[in-house]
């Protein structure tokens, strides 16, 4: 089901609140692209963070920003932390080794998908944040996002 849902959220602990929320929507085995859509400070590295640590990365989770990629083990599969905002080419996105991590078994969490245009796997969920006020709205859609929004509302 391909629907799309909006979230206010009042500031940088409810956006990595969101993030852990998904995270528990997603399962003990999470597998798939979510693609994290919104202008530079809009929330998408608390957001990822906030998944991140409710999947049970332990330790200090770091931006991707000037390695591109940051792999998480956890329990057997990789859950892939990429910000591709420095790309200045999609092809780039071969020198990554995505290919050793497809979806179908990982979890991906895309920055800046938009820079891997035509290369990168599409998305089972998109973030979309942006700036709203002193918060921020988060903006859902893509194929699980009817099954996100209904785990959303019944944990609410």
């Amino acid at each position: 089901m391909n629907s799309e849902t909006l979230h206010s959220l009042a500031d940088a602990d409810a956006t990595a609140a969101l993030g852990a929320a998904l995270a528990r929507a997603l399962g003990p085995q999470p597998r798939g692209v979510l693609w994290l859509l919104g202008d530079l400070g809009a929330g998408k590295t608390t957001l990822a963070r906030g998944l991140l640590e409710s999947l049970g990365v332990k330790g200090r989770i770091r931006s991707p920003t000037y390695t591109l990629m940051e792999p998480y083990e956890l329990g057997g599969r990789s859950v892939l932390h990429m910000d591709l905002y420095r790309l200045a080419d999609p092809l780039e996105l071969q020198n990554l080794g995505l290919a050793d991590y497809p979806p179908e078994h990982h979890l991906w969490l895309v920055e800046w998908p938009e820079k891997g245009a035509g290369l990168l796997a599409p998305a089972d969920l998109i973030v979309d944040l942006q700036v709203h006020g002193e918060g921020r709205r988060a903006r859902l859609s893509g194929p699980w996002s009817g099954h996100i929004s209904e785990f959303l509302k019944v944990e609410h």
